[in-house]
């Protein structure tokens, strides 16, 4: 299936790059040079393989429940990222954990999942790295607590989903609130983020601990922005244990690692990668340059 040029399509399927595509508003154009530069197998099909674990808010995600059409942060950049490079980003749903293994075999040469970057990962893949995310506090519109910052979450109830990275953060942050001389953070997790969703709106939990770009995009979208927002702490733009977050790429196609992040450092000059990010709620995890391999070892 071949997908709209605005940005929308199918998974398994991607926008074809006729000269000019519009992505969250932005036209971009193909650059000539760095379509050159893509490996020979890459231009002479006109498609870059993408691995991707639908849905994954607000990364990527169907656009209507039970059709195929995809959205989200990363399906977004992957059809910038084509647009710019002259060929066609195709997406295609695959389980997270099979993901890697797809891509060491040949079926697929990137992955684009809001996938970390870690060492580990790196021995299989080259990593382009969009951006730093980590944890962020949801808080009903108003914030009545006065919540701003991870500390001030001591002594209060804070929901967190079960099973989470968040919850490892809640849990490590009671010593610091022990060695402030303040009241553990009263852990309560839910099986669900919608559950932890309905606990804070109920008024049950003072806040919600949460991925950034989550709470960023629950924020935008419930009850159209007028039943959360997110804490902005200065001190944690990205969030709480930021991480780099990265376009997987397959060690055997270092062409097409440079040629990403090329075209991905022209999408942060121009703002594109600005507007998307933001166009999910999620414009502070946005870097500023375009990194290979940025994860400390």
């Amino acid at each position: 299936m071949t997908l709209s040029a605005c940005g929308e399509g199918a998974a398994g399927g991607a926008a074809a790059p006729a000269g000019e595509v519009v992505v969250a508003g932005l036209h971009i154009t193909s650059d000539a040079e760095l379509h050159a530069s893509l490996p020979a197998a890459v231009r002479s099909s006109g498609t870059v393989r993408v691995a991707t674990d639908v849905p994954y808010v607000p990364f990527v995600m169907f656009r209507t429940e039970g059709r195929p059409e995809l959205t989200g942060l990363d399906y977004d950049l992957g059809q910038a990222l084509g647009a710019k490079l002259g060929v066609r980003f195709a997406f295609t749903a695959q389980k997270f954990d099979g993901i890697v293994p797809a891509v060491q075999s040949g079926k697929f040469d990137a992955v684009m999942s809001a996938m970390t970057d870690t060492e580990e990962r790196r021995r299989v893949l080259d990593f382009v790295d969009y951006s730093v995310s980590g944890s962020g506090i949801l808080v009903v519109k108003g914030n009545p607590e006065r919540i701003a910052r991870l500390d001030d979450l001591c002594g209060r109830k804070v929901a967190t989903q079960a099973a989470t990275h968040q919850l490892e953060v809640l849990k490590a942050q009671q010593s610091t609130c022990a060695g402030a001389g303040r009241a553990a953070v009263s852990i309560q997790t839910f099986p669900k983020d919608s559950d932890a969703q309905l606990a804070l709106r109920s008024g049950k939990v003072a806040a919600e601990l949460v991925t950034k770009p989550g709470a960023g995009w629950t924020a935008k979208t419930a009850d159209g922005g007028r039943a959360f927002e997110v804490v902005e702490d200065p001190a944690a733009g990205g969030g709480y244990e930021a991480t780099p977050n990265g376009i997987g790429v397959s060690k055997q196609l270092p062409a097409l690692t440079g040629a990403i992040q090329k075209a991905l450092q022209a999408l942060i000059d121009d703002g594109t990668l600005d507007r998307i990010c933001d166009k999910y709620g999620a414009s502070s995890i946005a870097v500023k340059q375009a990194t290979k391999n940025a994860a400390v070892s």
